[in-house]
């Protein structure tokens, strides 16, 4: 099955990207530019919103959260992300920075679909590392980058 993968070097301390990643606050301000529905604790559930809807985008549940790994198992959203998952593997570098290893794993198959959403995942995850720096963050829609209709 075909995965997304991105590498990304983030000059912030490995608690504070995690904090980021592994809270529905932090996610907003990276990624969704909303607030989230639910909660971020191991076994629960959570769901992102875009625009201006009451219907989730995406809905998570949270199987793995350690300083080093947060992992969320799609469990409602596009038909394409319906049982992939998406791993946060966070690796601590000697200089105090973190090194971010993401996946998105488990595709059926490759698509026009998949590869603009590693485009996104990649410009997000470019949010969270400049707001994990800095604060400024680009979440929804600054953002977006490959638009779906």
């Amino acid at each position: 099955m075909p995965d997304i993968l991105h590498r990304i070097s983030i000059d912030a301390p490995q608690q504070r990207v995690h904090d980021l990643i592994a809270s529905t606050d932090g996610i907003a301000r990276w990624w969704t530019g909303r607030p989230l529905g639910g909660e971020h604790t191991v076994g629960s559930r959570f769901s992102v919103y875009f625009q201006e809807t009451d219907r989730p985008a995406a809905v998570m549940e949270v199987t793995t959260d350690t300083v080093d790994q947060v992992v969320w198992q799609v469990t409602g959203g596009p038909d394409a992300w319906i049982g992939t998952r998406i791993t946060f593997a966070l690796y601590a570098t000697s200089r105090g920075g973190t090194t971010l290893l993401f996946t998105h794993a488990d595709w059926r198959e490759p698509s026009e679909f998949m590869s603009g959403c590693s485009t996104n995942w990649a410009a997000y995850l470019i949010s969270l590392k400049t707001g994990s720096e800095s604060g400024a963050f680009g979440a929804y829609p600054a953002g977006e980058i490959s638009r779906w209709e």
